[in-house]
């Protein structure tokens, strides 16, 4: 891959306090790799010996249940870091990361973590922020879990991805990477039969149009009502 020019950094919250030289120098340390969609970025358990930053794509979040059922924690998005174990003080990934697309991320040994956090304005500043975010994110999904019904939870997962990751189009929006019914039942803890039950129904109501690993939300609004919790009488 050829050398990478410093604007591909310069918009990004970590990196936007910092000159070009800067960036330079951080960028001169990456080394940048591709990932096939499904391709595995670390596993849950391995030892963090690398944080990243993605640059384009997408990146599934996998966490492994006690009963060896895979979980869906969250998703990523191009310009955010992830795999930063140590901002949690880690030493081993807490999760593993998975690429819902093809994927172009960059990657730096995790003992620079702490270099840039101290020699960078700003970068240990966003890294934390995007920590508390993302544990206010699960935060949200475990309430859902323990609180709402799986209509709801289906509903409520589907809002996030687009509006986090959606693809605006003539017909509505489309969740920007390839997603099956089966991620979907592991983003809510339910059974893929559930899933397709659900999603068959919004098809006939016009809500949703679901194809081969692709969503299509046709009617926002309505998906909002069925996130909602039931208003008893």
């Amino acid at each position: 891959m050829r050398k990478l020019d410093e604007s591909l950094l310069t918009h990004l919250p970590p990196f936007s306090e910092l000159g070009r030289e800067q960036i330079r120098e951080i960028l001169d340390r990456a080394t940048p790799q591709r990932y096939d969609t499904g391709d595995t970025v670390f596993h849950e358990g391995e030892e963090a010996g690398r944080f990243f930053l993605l640059l384009d794509g997408y990146v599934r979040v996998v966490r492994m249940t006690a009963e060896g059922e895979h979980v869906t924690v969250l998703h990523i998005a191009a310009g955010q870091l992830f795999g930063i174990a140590a901002a949690l003080g880690n030493e081993r990934y807490p999760a593993s990361a998975v690429a819902a697309s093809d994927t172009i991320a960059l990657g730096w040994p995790m003992r620079l973590w702490h270099d840039f956090t101290a020699t960078y304005p700003g970068f240990a500043a966003s890294g934390y922020k995007t920590v508390g975010n993302r544990m206010e994110e699960i935060h949200k999904r475990v309430v859902e879990m323990a609180t709402q019904q799986v209509e709801q939870r289906v509903a409520n997962a589907l809002l996030r991805l687009i509006t986090q990751m959606g693809r605006r189009t003539d017909a509505g929006i489309e969740v920007d990477f390839p997603i099956t019914r089966q991620d979907l039942s592991e983003m809510t803890g339910t059974t893929l039969h559930t899933v397709s039950r659900l999603l068959s129904a919004w098809e006939k109501r016009g809500i949703v149009e679901s194809k081969r690993k692709h969503i299509m939300v046709r009617e926002p609004h309505q998906l909002v009502m069925l996130a909602e919790p039931a208003v008893s009488s």
